[in-house]
């Protein structure tokens, strides 16, 4: 059995698509690029504060999906400069923390939906605790 996820903390998917599913215990996200929620419209400033957006607008599907960031098991990142290696990695230190990190992926691309210099996807795992208030 398999579950969409959608909140209004995170923006509408821009496409044919849920902002994530659960399956088994498991979240699939869609890839998050850095729009804010309430206007549906790319913010403004660079990969610090685009890569910050994608991950508070990840953290809200997590939430209410019953996971969180903690249970990440795995992050794709798509960038268009891969200059800004560094930077998303400093911007990951401060929500992935301690010995057990998501794996992750990281790759250029040569361009995102809306001009977004950023694109992150992840899947998690719900634990047993928080499944049962899932509905599935």
């Amino acid at each position: 059995m398999r579950k969409a996820i959608k909140t209004d903390k995170a923006p509408a998917a821009i496409g044919p698509y849920d902002q994530a599913t659960v399956a088994n215990h498991l979240v699939f996200t869609s890839g998050q690029i850095p729009l804010d929620p309430k206007t549906g419209e790319l913010i403004e400033g660079g990969i610090v504060d685009q890569t910050n957006q994608v991950i508070r607008n990840l953290q809200a599907i997590l939430e209410a999906s019953g996971a969180s960031l903690d249970d990440v098991l795995k992050t794709t990142v798509y960038v268009t400069d891969l200059d800004d290696f560094a930077k998303v990695n400093g911007v990951f230190d401060q929500y992935f923390r301690g010995d057990d990190l998501p794996a992750r992926t990281f790759v250029q691309v040569s361009g995102l939906p809306k001009g977004a210099n950023i694109e992150i996807d992840a899947f998690a795992y719900i634990s047993t605790q928080h499944f049962s208030g899932t509905g599935l």
